[in-house]
């Protein structure tokens, strides 16, 4: 079912795991990868002006074929259009601060490394960021569920939690 998918956006908050999975489809179903988050930074986490990164992802879902994985608001309904697969990983609060926290942790002890996704970015975690991933759920969930609704003739896969996105996964 998913081999015949050819452009699958991924959404979530924080911490969820969007840029592993996309890399994981990506590398199984052999679909190029597009990670919101590395068009959105320059280096040092300076942020690219949003009608610059928001030209440039909406010339990026013109390809045949993609994965992609970000949530941002500004092009979500253009790229749940040209999406085959709509994947959202709605999952607790609680769940998106322990995966940026652990996402942290993985870095320290190797000379604070690059996020492979972001070019020129090294993992960090400050107070403001994690105020946001705490606060995600109750400001942006329900808008992307409204905005979901409009996509029921879409493929659309809901994961409350990683053990069901793992064995949705395992049975590709």
């Amino acid at each position: 079912m998913i081999n015949n998918k050819k452009r699958i956006s991924i959404i979530g908050g924080s911490g969820t795991g969007k840029t592993t999975l996309a890399n994981k489809l990506g590398e199984t179903l052999n679909l190029p990868v597009i990670h919101l988050d590395g068009i959105n930074y320059y280096d040092n986490w300076v942020e690219r002006p949003k009608d610059e990164r928001d030209k440039i992802i909406l010339e990026k879902i013109q390809q045949d074929k993609w994965v992609i994985d970000g949530t941002y608001r500004s092009t979500l309904k253009q790229r749940l259009d040209r999406s085959d697969l709509i994947i959202y990983l709605d999952y607790s609060t609680w769940t998106q601060v322990k995966g940026v926290i652990f996402r942290r942790m993985k870095h320290i002890g190797k000379g604070n490394q690059e996020r492979v996704e972001i070019k020129g970015c090294k993992e960090k975690l400050s107070i403001k960021f994690l105020v946001w991933v705490i606060q995600w759920r109750k400001t942006k969930r329900a808008s992307i569920l409204q905005t979901l609704n409009e996509y029921e003739h879409k493929s659309v896969l809901i994961f409350k939690n990683r053990r069901e996105l793992n064995k949705w996964f395992e049975n590709l």
